[in-house]
């Protein structure tokens, strides 16, 4: 297989392509990725690596390939307690982007449910999904399973 290859990740702003990729496939360390013009590449990273917008993966021939958050099946939700929804989102580990006036989770039917039941409205988008990171602003959250 021979591929460009990425060891390391910077910011920029300023890449030469693009690779879009949802919150999971986002969390990654060893990947064959194909960006959005149709070129594929190596990423062998040392360690697994959370990746946002504005994060790039630098190819050892100093190309730079922009990361872009794709468009997931997502929930808004709203209600007149955001901050109490925020809680039992978070009281179950569940990755949210927290926003002023609505929260936004992956679609799963059960906290669907729990949420509704204490009060929330909630409407179906497809939208980016960039969540909070864990504890001191960076890392992943994880459901109950990890």
């Amino acid at each position: 297989m021979d591929l460009p290859l990425c060891q390391s990740i910077i910011q920029s702003h300023d890449p030469q392509e693009r690779v879009t990729l949802t919150y999971d496939d986002r969390f990654l360390r060893r990947k064959v990725l194909t960006t959005d013009g149709g070129e594929r590449f190596l990423v062998d990273l040392e360690h697994t690596l959370s990746l946002n917008d504005g994060d790039a993966f630098l190819l050892q021939d100093g190309r730079l390939v922009g990361i872009r958050p794709a468009q997931e099946p997502l929930l808004a939700i709203t209600g007149p307690d955001l901050l109490r929804l925020a809680w039992h989102i978070g009281n179950r580990h569940t990755p949210c982007q927290i926003e002023n006036e609505r929260l936004l989770i992956q679609r799963d039917h059960v906290i669907r449910d729990m949420l509704e039941k204490i009060g929330a409205s909630i409407r179906e988008v497809v939208e980016p999904f960039t969540p909070e990171g864990g504890a001191y602003g960076h890392g992943r959250t994880h459901g109950h399973a990890h």
